[in-house]
């Protein structure tokens, strides 16, 4: 109660927050005039002033007001649209790496202009983070022509630029791009072999549009590099004809868990059709012969009573293209791992692609974090403050409207069923239609979107459908959305980017109805036309009421539906909100309080009669709050398990790049022999026992494999005082003398290549292993909570042997390879650096089924400043390929059986 009152009288700390910042805000206004008064080239010349004060210590702090006051300047000169007070503080708050959740309409991507502005003088680049490439490539364009007029370079990263071109837009003061290609560009970059050819440079400040949709709703889904494996179509189609025989009684599925297992009934039935087919070793479905069927089954069980289609995913083009629950766009290109999109493609009867295995990975939440300072913009991040605390130690500020809202929220009405609820909403829009009022309605599937969309057609309502299968419309119909009498039928509007501006958008119409007419006078005239046709229109849905936001159902995050409502009522418009929900919804079927509900609403609601109460409304917003609290320990735990997988990433690629910056690694490769000198003698000879208990054989044996030394060991026993450290002390220097005679036969130029390119090749291929190897225990190491052990705990243990012994492997190998194998040398006939292979991006989310892999070989580099190339290969000699008269694809399996790619094996003579 004190709280209330004390909040009434001092305001919240919030408010009180945004009123301390009122008086930078008025030092920026005091430079309007002097700077209204300046040239253009006086006002260019502002960035070069700024620059040199802060090369002589000045800092972005006291540059602020002046810088902010340059932007809103050159922004009224070449947009004409000055920002308002309240865009500064949203400036202000970016630029102290906070969020500011400001309302649709309220001109966030000219906010992004202020802070960006000031931190880009630092040289030191600024990466604005979109959604998607439509809104990169359109904010890179439309508020680049300020950064442009002040003298700052702007780039863009979108899919398909060349590395040059991706090199390029990072190098700019102030590079926009989507996070996917800013992560994937982190990765790729830590999988090539020269410095010269990563494409990022350090990180410095990003600034994110839809924050919460990045940090948030994607935060749980790690990005994945990776590449094919076995083709195993034919057992994906077996395992999809049993499940598909399978009826409801025959497994148990858990809707909240996204979880399914099979009943006793059920196994002994699948157990039963499994043998007939002859898939099964044995007779019990679950001994350890049949791992791989078994999590075919799961898998198989998934796609078919989990996912469906046009809700999960949609098939287009004879491909199965999965649907962002969250924006409802199509994710072309990404791929569900382990398995689970093969079990989908069985289950549609499409081609099956093969699996993929990891190369690399990271989540966002540690990718973002190697940021120096980042911040954020929304509309709605309040509801998850304290998870952006939590995580990224940023605070969210709520910022004031420019013009107070007018919007009017109506409560929920809740129905029996769907098509009751569907018709009531049909009714409404028919209503709003016939009196000119633009309607919004947001589901939350294409099926549900077009299930009304039928019941609109038989009202007669006209009307947009905007789901994954008019993607490429997408900006189009929400800019027009305002119009009069426009009805949009929309999935999910998080992140669309594109305001709804009442009685449409001159720009979009004149891009869609002018685009054949040639400049000139007739295309004036058509312009102004327009104009006043959008002009008139304004007015009349004003006086209709503003646009009306319709919600078909509660989303499970009340953010989802605050982004949805948020459409209308933009600076200071008219507008109306409704959400219609019924017993059918998702949120209320799975998570609501089911028994009281239904009892309520079956014993007292007639069909197609509605109920409104506040009660109820606060029921729903409970059962959102859980189920948000439930995703949040998601995103924690994926945080948790990456945390440790990050810690070993950091030190594999802070390795990766001090080897490539090096001019030679000599060094390091006779720290590794040493090392492994004495771990395999360390093996045979265990410390504290005796003579007659070592491993002479073994020893011997070891020796001739990774050093190629065959050694009287035997005979050194018989001398007095050996013991192993005398045993590694021989054995080092008989290494080094050999290794000392094979450079000196060679160019040791190219050595110290070979040497170094070695290094790489092989810290790949075993952390790509390594990789693997984790996604393996982290699906298992759950099961330790049955032993009472904390799986975190467990895991972060044996993550850290595992490391452990995945560094000894390399050392051996790295030690095995440069005394074992034999060089060759031929002179290239041009040098150039390898161009790493089009790997699979993934982007999947690890709780509905485990994080996957993908892997392409790694490709050794070989070469030396120029000179020649080394094959390094046991007895593959350039010139002989006894598989050249049988025309190999040049990425198929070598037919010697040595694993390795042809091009890269006996065909490398080609």
């Amino acid at each position: 109660m004190f709280g209330a009152i004390a909040k009434a009288v001092f305001g919240s700390s919030n408010d009180r927050y945004v009123k301390s910042l009122d008086k930078v805000v008025k030092q920026i206004a005091a430079f309007e005039p002097t700077l209204e008064a300046l040239s253009d080239d006086e006002l260019v010349a502002q960035t070069a002033k700024f620059r040199h004060l802060l090369s002589e210590g000045t800092s972005l702090d006291d540059l602020l007001p002046e810088a902010f006051a340059t932007v809103r300047e050159a922004g009224k000169r070449v947009l004409g649209m000055r920002h308002f007070d309240v865009q500064m503080i949203g400036g202000i708050v970016h630029h102290r790496g906070e969020i500011s959740e400001m309302r649709t309409g309220e001109g966030k991507t000219l906010v992004a202009t202020l802070a960006t502005y000031l931190n880009a003088l630092e040289g030191k680049g600024v990466h604005v983070v979109t959604v998607n490439d439509y809104l990169a490539r359109r904010d890179a364009d439309w508020m680049g022509q300020i950064y442009r007029f002040l003298g700052l370079t702007v780039g863009v990263i979108v899919p398909n630029l060349t590395e040059e071109q991706r090199r390029e837009a990072y190098w700019c003061d102030i590079t926009y791009a989507t996070n996917n290609e800013l992560g994937f560009d982190y990765l790729r970059d830590n999988m090539k072999h020269e410095r010269g050819q990563m494409v990022h440079r350090p990180f410095n400040f990003a600034l994110i549009d839809e924050v919460d949709s990045i940090l948030i709703d994607e935060a749980r889904t790690p990005l994945i590099i990776s590449g094919p494996t076995d083709d195993k179509s034919e057992l994906y189609m077996q395992v999809d004809a049993v499940v598909k025989q399978l009826v409801p009684e025959d497994y148990e599925a858990d809707e909240k868990q996204k979880s399914i297992v099979l009943t006793e009934d059920g196994v002994e039935k699948v157990e039963r059709m499994f043998e007939a087919a002859g898939m099964l070793e044995g007779s019990n479905l679950y001994d350890i012969e049949n791992t791989q069927v078994v999590h075919h089954l799961d898998q198989a069980l998934k796609a078919i009573v989990m996912f469906k289609r046009d809700i999960d995913y949609i098939v287009k083009d004879e491909k199965v293209v999965i649907i962002d629950e969250f924006t409802g766009r199509m994710m072309d290109g990404r791929r569900w791992s382990n398995g689970l999109h093969q079990a989908v493609e069985a289950k549609e009867g499409v081609k099956i692609e093969p699996e993929n295995q990891t190369m690399a990975s990271i989540t966002f939440q540690n990718y973002f974090r190697m940021y120096p300072k980042l911040a954020g913009m929304t509309g709605t991040a309040a509801t998850e403050a304290p998870e952006f605390f939590d995580i990224y130690k940023m605070n969210v500020v709520t910022i004031p409207t420019n013009v107070p809202v007018q919007r009017i929220d109506e409560e929920d009405e809740f129905y029996k069923n769907t098509l009751d609820k569907f018709a009531a909403i049909a009714k409404l829009i028919r209503t709003k239609y016939d009196s000119g009022q633009p309607v919004l309605v947001g589901t939350v599937s294409i099926e549900k979107s077009e299930l009304l969309s039928d019941f609109l057609q038989k009202e007669g309502v006209k009307h947009n459908v905007l789901n994954a299968r008019f993607h490429e419309m997408e900006a189009h119909i929400v800019a027009q959305a305002g119009r009069l009498g426009a009805v949009t039928i929309a999935t999910n509007m998080a992140g669309r980017g594109t305001d709804i501006q009442l009685g449409g958008n001159v720009e979009f119409r004149v891009e869609d109805e002018l685009k054949d007419l040639a400049e000139g006078p007739e295309r004036d005239s058509a312009v102004a036309r327009i104009k006043a046709e959008v002009a008139e229109q304004k007015q009349q849905v004003l006086a209709a009421g503003g646009l009306c936001v319709i919600g078909t159902e509660r989303h499970e995050s009340r953010r989802i539906d605050n982004q949805l409502r948020g459409r209308s009522g933009r600076q200071g418009d008219p507008g109306l909100s409704k959400f219609y929900l019924c017993l059918e919804d998702d949120l209320l079927r799975i998570f609501g309080p089911d028994t009281l509900f239904a009892k309520m609403m079956n014993n007292n609601l007639a069909d197609g009669e509605a109920i409104g109460s506040k009660w109820l409304s606060k029921a729903i917003e409970t059962a959102q709050k859980k189920v948000e609290a439930r995703n949040y320990d998601v995103r924690k735990q994926v945080v948790e398990y990456d945390d440790v997988m990050n810690d070993q990433r950091k030190v594999i690629y802070e390795q990766r790049a001090d080897i490539m910056d090096a001019d030679t690694v000599d060094d390091v490769v006779v720290d590794m022999r040493n090392d492994t000198v004495n771990a395999i003698v360390a093996d045979a000879c265990p410390a504290g026992s005796y003579p007659e208990h070592w491993d002479i054989e073994g020893l011997k044996a070891r020796v001739q494999d990774v050093l190629a030394l065959d050694l009287p060991i035997e005979d050194w026993l018989e001398e007095d005082g050996v013991d192993p450290e005398l045993i590694e002390e021989r054995l080092s220097a008989l290494a080094d003398a050999k290794m000392a005679d094979k450079i000196a036969a060679n160019d040791e130029t190219v050595w110290r290549q070979v040497e170094k390119s070695v290094l790489l090749d092989r810290l790949d291929q075993h952390w790509k292993e390594h990789l693997a190897t984790l996604d393996a225990l982290r699906q298992v190491v759950f099961l330790r909570a049955y032993a009472q052990k904390t799986p975190i705990n467990e895991y972060k243990q044996e993550a850290f042997g595992l490391f452990e012994k995945m560094l000894e492997a390399i050392r051996e190998d790295v030690t095995r390879i440069l005394t074992t194998s034999e060089l060759q040398f031929s002179q290239p006939a041009e040098m150039d650096l390898p161009e790493l292979p089009d790997f699979l991006t993934g982007h999947i989310d690890p709780f509905f089924t485990p994080e996957a892999g993908s892997e392409v070989s790694a490709i050794p580099v070989f070469g030396g400043g120029g000179a020649a190339s080394a094959i390094i290969d046991a007895g593959v000699r350039p010139g002989e390929d006894p598989y050249a008269d049988q025309n190999l694809n040049r990425n198929a399996p070598c037919p010697c059986g040595s694993g390795k790619k042809y091009k890269h094996c006996h065909g490398v003579a080609g």
